[in-house]
């Protein structure tokens, strides 16, 4: 019964991360942003995220956060969350579910630990920004 359920392939919709200021913390803190670089209006998005890995040999996870979407127009991108740099040395997962018409998209994004740093930025599409970005 699983074999019969096609989830199509995500296309030019991806996550990326982009250092930005904080007038709060009075630092660079880390951005998550959903980026539509697709030619199509996305709707009823759902990201989920979580961090999970080990920190000094001990097993570490952070709790769900969920954010939801109506839409993201084509062409554009959507703030999701700040990444608390506590959780920069763990893997940063985001899962996100979409619809473009009746079809529904799945993938999940991973930063891999550590993997937030300042040498292997790239500029985001549409940010024109440097960050770094999970496709």
């Amino acid at each position: 019964m699983k074999k019969d359920i096609v989830i199509p392939e995500v296309e030019n919709v991806f996550v990326a991360t982009v250092q930005e200021w904080s007038d709060d913390f009075m630092e660079k803190v880390w951005y998550a942003y959903l980026v539509n670089d697709s030619d199509f209006l996305i709707e009823s998005v759902m990201v989920v995220s979580k961090a999970f890995g080990t920190i000094d040999g001990e097993m570490k996870k952070t709790s769900l956060l969920r954010h939801a979407f109506v839409e993201v127009p084509a062409v554009s991108v959507v703030k999701i969350e700040m990444i608390e740099k506590s959780v920069l040395v763990l893997n940063n997962e985001f899962s996100v579910s979409y619809f473009i018409g009746n079809k529904m998209y799945d993938k999940k994004f991973i930063f891999k630990a550590n993997a937030m740093n300042e040498q292997e930025l790239e500029e985001v599409p549409i940010l024109f920004v440097d960050g770094l970005i999970v496709r």
